[in-house]
């Protein structure tokens, strides 16, 4: 019986045992779980960098995308307005623009800074011509034939086979800038229509021969006109000069404001390149050197200084910025040589009276020496009153500070109004430019 009273104890044993097994049992996936936990947080957190980073390159495709919508939206509108404005040529090419008909006009563009691009197929009068067609059409580029000679090339008179009598400018090959000047010529004015810029009929990039034919200006250059080498030419009269001005006027305006989609800065603007029609009519030529500039208010840009002695604006000439207010000096000076008749820079005047702006500038706004400066040419044929406001237009061009200078539609717009009124016995004695002077010139 004893025996028997003695095994009971052990089952507590038992119960310990499995209480601590079933302990180990029940801690053991606590340990599992945690373990599982960190692979899971780390796995989200590369989730979540990659999302960032994929949605980093999204947005900034969409940003590109959205850019080149803009800028391919700007330019078909610049391009609408081109086709609105300007018209088909008068002049029906048997052949059509091809500018690979070069070995050196590569890729169907022209170089030359920004405007490296091919003109629109719209203009289907800008012709190609072979060298053998021109020496045709100018006797073999004869010495009778030569009606002008620059610092660029020779001007020919030559007759297309159609009949067209053109004027033929066979460029320079010396150095990359005559080149330059070519494809610039060919890529602008195969783009602009304006009945006041010289029109481009076609060019010749034939081999090694460059040559830009335009339509011919019977009555040559401004500068032959108004500083002739004999006495035979007759002088301009005073309401010839005022067309000329207005004309000059609205093909800056022209070039600034509504040529394309940033504006044109011309960079050679001179009495040499206005050509004169049979009706003396002025058009603007010789785009070589033109540059496009900034599209933004006063936007200047930095380029190297070239152009002609006396034309240059003063910032221009002495920094390299150009703008568009460059061309305003510019037009300022040819404004005041048809004022006075004297050339832009004379050692032979007096000292004091070398450059024309320099001596012109304080007496511009004074009535009695204003008309001390007229031209004698005109023998006092002229309106006083309007003598009086092209002096304040020219004083407001030429100033020494780009910002005192108007922009070429006020110019245009001030100059309407006396050209409409040249007949009559008196012309409007208001212009915004009359109270407007810098503290320099006075």
């Amino acid at each position: 019986m004893e025996v028997n009273n003695t095994q009971p104890p052990a089952r507590p044993l038992d119960t310990a045992n499995n209480y601590t097994q079933g302990h180990h049992h029940t801690h053991s996936p606590t340990n599992s779980q945690h373990h599982g936990i960190f692979p899971s947080i780390s796995t989200l957190i590369i989730i979540i960098a990659i999302t960032s980073v994929v949605l980093l390159f999204v947005i900034f495709l969409i940003i590109i995308m959205l850019r080149r919508l803009k800028s391919t939206k700007n330019n078909s509108t610049a391009k609408e307005h081109n086709s609105i404005n300007n018209t088909s040529s008068r002049f029906i090419a048997h052949t059509t623009v091809n500018f690979n008909s070069s070995p050196d006009v590569k890729g169907g563009c022209l170089y030359g800074g920004h405007m490296v691009r091919t003109p629109p197929p719209r203009f289907r009068g800008v012709q190609v011509f072979t060298y053998k067609e021109l020496e045709v059409a100018t006797d073999k580029f004869s010495e009778p034939n030569i009606i002008g000679n620059g610092g660029y090339g020779v001007v020919y008179r030559g007759v297309l086979r159609d009949g067209t009598v053109a004027a033929m400018k066979m460029l320079h090959r010396e150095g990359k800038q005559g080149e330059r000047a070519f494809r610039i010529e060919v890529d602008l004015l195969s783009r602009l229509r304006c009945p006041y810029l010289v029109e481009l009929l076609g060019y010749c990039a034939d081999q090694h021969h460059r040559l830009l034919i335009f339509e011919f200006m019977p009555n040559g250059t401004l500068q032959h006109h108004l500083h002739p080498s004999n006495n035979q030419l007759k002088p301009l009269d005073w309401a010839t000069r005022l067309r000329i001005a207005l004309d000059c006027a609205r093909a800056l305006e022209f070039l600034h404001e509504h040529s394309i989609s940033t504006p044109v800065i011309h960079r050679d603007f001179k009495c040499t390149n206005i050509l004169l029609d049979q009706n003396f009519r002025a058009k603007v030529s010789d785009f070589g050197l033109a540059k496009m500039g900034s599209d933004k208010i006063n936007g200047q840009i930095l380029t190297r200084v070239l152009g002609t002695t006396g034309y240059l604006a003063p910032e221009y000439a002495s920094t390299g910025k150009l703008t568009t207010k460059s061309d305003v000096y510019s037009y300022g000076v040819v404004l005041l040589e048809l004022l006075t008749g004297r050339v832009p820079v004379d050692t032979k005047r007096p000292p004091g009276e070398h450059v024309l702006v320099s001596w012109a500038l304080p007496r511009l706004s004074n009535r009695e020496k204003v008309a001390e400066m007229v031209d004698p040419a005109l023998r006092g044929q002229y309106s006083k009153k309007d003598l009086i406001q092209i002096a304040a237009i020219a004083a407001m061009c030429v100033q020494p500070e780009a910002d005192y200078r108007p922009l070429m539609t006020d110019v245009v717009q001030s100059l309407i109004p006396l050209v409409k009124n040249l007949h009559s016995s008196s012309s409007p004695s208001s212009s915004r430019f009359l109270n407007r002077t810098s503290p320099r010139s006075s």
